[in-house]
Formats: structure tokens, C-alpha cells, sequence
């Protein structure tokens, strides 16, 4: 019984709360991309969307101040949280400024390399281990490999069509700001010459990505308080995005909130986004580590393609059903690996204590006589 509950926890809970959280993502990014075809700004977005989640948040340092378990939250930790959100701030305003400089395929594109980037940063910070000998680190390898290579293909080959959408409808795979550059989807180029400072953006945004789940994952280790690091982790982004705000959008009127889609946006992301899959992901990077939770990056772009033919009418063409029989192909030989790896260590840890000196049986009168000795 409890070896099938630490199973559900470990394994289970883990996987479906990751894509619960990809599949309500896709919803987020379908408010937004509605609201910025209103005009709103992503600067305005970022600072009023995490200003939400910090105050929904608000009395978890409270609990945790209390709480006995916990270690003191002390300064260091603090300056590491600053240190998150100023990499997650950071990464969001080069990922919109390189849409804006090149296109949103080649954001699409560049994005897929999270795993490969994460799943490198992971060997050199030693929070995975890569043996070439062993079949679970070539699990890892390869379906890191696998899944990259299934992204692209739904990204880059569009094919036939096999379902026809009777309506036209907006396509949850396009980035959002992809109405506001005027580009088609389908294009991996773009007319603005800038093209390749906005490659040099979005490759930025997307190391920092990695980074951010390296750093989030140490940061968990020391203090063990989801709730906790992800409000000051909000706090600190809704206050680094508000300093840049303020030059970038020196209008007054675009920090007016209308009661429309734009508030409706911003609402269900401070709530559902910045709050609900920050802590969720928080959660999953200290159980799991940040490998495990990159994965669901390539996932993310299946789980789009298959929510927009279901929900949205969106025609699904030859290329988005290859890509995500291979990205799934790569996710579960990743998950293959990480599950045998766990499996080696728990088994090695139940030996070494199998093994000890004080598991060995020693007679009773045998112990007796050496304590009176």
C-alpha cells in the first residue's frame, strides 16, 4: 500500500499535474493573444498578472514563519529568489522583443531547444548524471534528442491536411504577439532586417529558461515552502517588469485595465498562470528535478495542436500528426530513463542499508557480554 502511494505521488500526481498545467496554458495564451489584439501591452500584462498572483499569495510567508519544519527564511535564500525573478522577468521581455524583431515561428523554433539546454545545464550544475554505459542516461539522451526532433517537425512541416476545420479559427499554436508583427506562422524568415538580433533575443530567452529552472530547483532544496518562494518569486518579477514598464510604456492610458477580455486575461493568468503553474512547477522541479519538468515543453506544442482541433476547430495537417507521435515517442523514452534511474537508486539505497553494520543480526547475549566488557 504505501509503495503504491509513493508511486502515485512520485510518478502519477507529477505527470498529470504538468499536463493539466500545459493544457490551461494553451487557454491562457488563447486570453492574451485575444487581448492583445485589443492593444494591450505585454509590459502592462506581465506587471498586473504577477501583481495578482503575489497578492493571492500574500499570507503563505506568514504560515511559513510559523511553521517549525521549515528552515529560518534567511537573507541568502531572499537574494536568490530576486535572482529568479529577475531571470524569469528577463527571459519574458527578450522572448516578446525577439518576436517583435524576427518571427514567431523561429520563437517556436528556438523554444523546442529548452530540454537540450536544460538537460546540459543539469549535467554541468551535477543535478543529472550522465553515464554513457548505463541504458537509462542513453534513455535520456535519446528521447531528449527524439522529442527536440518531433517539435520541429510540428513547428516546420505543415503537410496536408487531414481534418478541415469548417471555420477559420485562431490557431493556438501561433505565438501571441504574431498578429501585432503581421507574420504568417508559417514563415521561418522575416521582411525586418533585424531578423537576426531578434534570433540573438529569443536564443537568450531560451538559455534563460534552463537557468531559471536550474536555479528554482536549488532554491527548493533549501527551502522546501512552495508557496513561499513562488510569492516573493512573483513580487519580485510584477516589481522588475513595473521599473521596466514605466520606460517602455510611458502612456498613461496603456496602464488602464478595461472590463473586457484584457481584464479577463490578466485575472486568469495572475490566478491559473503566475500563481497555480508557478507552484505547481516549483513543486514538481524539487520532486522530480528539471529535466523531468523541460520535457513538457515539446509535449506542450501536441497538447496545442490537439486541444485547437477539439475545441477550437483548427485543421490538422500531416506534419502536426507526425511531430506529436514523435515528440511522444521522445517523452516517454525520457520518462523510461528517469523512472529506471530512480529504480537503480532506490534499490542501491535499500542495499547500502541492507548492508550496513547495524542491520547484521548479532546475538543478544553476544552484545550483552561485549557491553559489560
Amino acid at each position: 500500500m504505501v509503495g503504491r502511494w509513493r508511486y502515485c505521488y512520485k510518478d502519477v500526481l507529477p505527470f498529470t499535474a504538468l499536463v493539466t498545467m500545459e493544457c490551461a496554458n494553451v487557454g491562457l495564451n488563447t486570453l492574451f493573444k485575444a487581448a492583445t489584439l485589443r492593444g494591450m501591452s505585454y509590459h502592462v500584462f506581465i506587471v498586473y498578472a504577477y501583481a495578482i498572483a503575489a497578492l493571492v499569495l500574500l499570507p503563505a510567508p506568514f504560515f511559513s514563519y510559523r511553521s517549525r519544519v521549515l528552515p529560518p527564511l534567511s537573507f541568502p535564500i531572499l537574494c536568490k529568489i530576486g535572482l529568479l525573478g529577475l531571470i524569469g522577468s528577463s527571459s519574458q521581455i527578450m522572448g516578446y522583443t525577439g518576436i517583435n524583431y524576427s518571427s514567431p515561428t523561429l520563437a517556436s523554433a528556438i523554444s523546442n531547444l529548452t530540454p537540450a539546454f536544460t538537460f546540459i545545464l543539469a549535467i554541468i550544475f551535477r543535478m543529472e548524471e550522465l553515464v554513457w554505459k548505463s541504458t537509462s542516461s542513453q534513455a535520456k539522451v535519446m528521447g531528449t534528442i527524439i522529442s527536440i526532433t518531433g517539435a520541429f517537425v510540428v513547428t516546420l512541416y505543415k503537410g496536408p491536411a487531414i481534418l478541415i476545420a469548417s471555420t477559420p479559427s485562431m490557431s493556438l499554436q501561433q505565438p501571441p504577439n504574431a498578429s501585432k508583427t503581421g507574420l504568417a506562422s508559417g514563415a521561418l524568415h522575416s521582411a525586418n532586417p533585424n531578423w537576426v538580433i531578434g534570433g540573438v533575443f529569443l536564443t537568450a530567452e531560451y538559455i534563460l529558461v534552463p537557468l531559471w529552472y536550474i536555479v528554482q530547483t536549488q532554491i527548493m532544496k533549501e527551502y522546501p515552502a512552495e508557496l513561499t518562494v513562488v510569492f516573493f518569486y512573483n513580487l519580485s518579477v510584477s516589481f522588475i517588469a513595473a521599473i521596466v514598464g514605466l520606460f517602455s510604456e510611458r502612456d498613461a492610458s496603456a496602464w488602464r485595465i478595461r472590463p473586457d477580455i484584457a481584464l479577463a486575461s490578466v485575472v486568469c493568468s495572475g490566478l491559473f498562470g503566475s500563481c497555480l503553474n508557478n507552484t505547481v512547477h516549483a513543486w514538481a522541479l524539487r520532486l522530480k528535478g528539471p529535466v523531468f519538468v523541460a520535457m513538457f515543453k515539446p509535449l506542450s506544442i501536441a497538447i496545442a495542436v490537439a486541444m485547437g482541433v477539439m475545441f477550437l476547430g483548427d485543421t490538422l495537417y500531416l506534419g502536426s500528426l507526425i511531430g506529436a507521435t514523435i515528440i511522444s515517442i521522445g517523452f516517454y523514452t525520457v520518462m523510461w530513463g528517469k523512472t529506471k534511474e530512480e529504480m537503480a537508486e532506490d534499490s542501491g539505497s535499500v542495499t547500502g542499508i541492507d548492508s550496513s553494520p547495524s542491520s547484521h543480526k548479532v546475538p543478544l547475549l553476544h552484545s550483552y557480554k561485549n557491553e559489560q566488557v
